[in-house]
């Protein structure tokens, strides 16, 4: 396939996502592959796409595949420790994270999946650090607060979960209400 070829059939797989035509993208990204099965950005391309229609195995198995490629590509291993996560698989999403982390420091999502693997774990003192960090990195985004103050609340931290609470409820109150009634902390007026 020509340079020129590979070029079409990207942008006719990027149009083709554009109208929701999630197998006509495939078929143009598989065509890239099947002629240079060494393409990391048309297999990425796949991979998230197959993640997106519920083809978790076939696109671990891309991701694993693009790693063995690109063995420093910080995205393929979040995107790898994501699927592992959703299969509860939470050390091996842990190492996953961790090496993505290693990679790019400032892989918010990451840090955030991180800190849910070990929320799941039970490990939830070590899942403050990275949930502390995510929410440094993604101040405005309600997910990293939501977590860190759970985990300060079980750990028997009030003080510190409803910090998190009243910081919650200045830019995202819906979220704040949800904590409210999980945990049985009232948010501070402001």
């Amino acid at each position: 396939m020509s340079p020129f070829e590979t070029w079409v059939c990207r942008r006719m797989a990027a149009l083709s996502l554009l109208f929701g035509q999630r197998e006509s993208a495939l078929r143009f990204l598989g065509r890239i592959v099947a002629a240079n099965p060494r393409d990391a950005t048309a297999i990425a391309a796949i991979g998230y796409q197959y993640a997106q229609a519920g083809r978790k195995s076939e696109a671990l198995a891309l991701f694993d595949r693009l790693l063995a490629l690109q063995p420093d590509n910080a995205e393929a291993h979040f995107n790898r420790g994501f699927l592992l996560q959703e299969r509860t698989d939470h050390e091996a999403a842990m190492g996953a994270f961790r090496r993505a982390l290693e990679l790019d420091p400032k892989h918010d999502r990451a840090l955030y999946g991180l800190g849910l693997s070990l929320i799941a774990s039970r490990r939830l003192e070590e899942a403050i650090a990275p949930l502390k960090q995510n929410t440094r990195l993604q101040p405005m985004s309600p997910f990293g607060w939501y977590q860190l103050a759970r985990v300060q609340f079980e750990l028997g931290r009030r003080d510190e979960a409803q910090k998190v609470l009243d910081h919650l409820q200045r830019f995202e109150p819906k979220v704040a209400r949800q904590l409210e009634r999980e945990t049985g902390l009232k948010a501070t007026p402001n």
